[in-house]
């Protein structure tokens, strides 16, 4: 249980300290944050944990190919609100168009032959 609770206390951390970070300085927030944080602190619990290197391979290759239509959020969330869309109109649009983009990338992969 203490395993768990280190874990979480490690990945609470890294998201409290983005938005600490960003109330100072923006580039320096953004620069953090588009680390793969998330997906470096996966490896590494999935390491702890014992789990194979195909595992942790595996999870990699299938994150790389799921961060595409990630990015079209932080592309569409400032466009929205300089057009003046309210914070959360703009980031549920955003977010709505993003996951149809992740429908529509998993649709196409999958008429390419490659595999989620």
């Amino acid at each position: 249980m203490l395993y768990y609770a280190i874990k979480l206390a490690i990945s609470v951390f890294v998201l409290v300290a983005i938005t600490e970070i960003a109330k100072r300085s923006a580039l320096f927030a953004a620069l953090v944050a588009s680390l793969p944080l998330t997906s470096l602190l996966a490896f590494i619990w999935l390491y702890c944990d014992g789990a194979p290197a195909v595992q942790i391979a595996e999870l990699s290759s299938r994150i790389f190919w799921l961060v595409l239509p990630s990015l079209l959020l932080f592309l569409l969330l400032p466009l929205l609100l300089k057009h003046g869309l309210g914070f959360w109109t703009s980031l549920t649009l955003s977010s709505a168009i993003t996951a149809l983009a992740y429908l529509g990338l998993m649709m196409l992969l999958r008429f390419s032959g490659i595999r989620l």
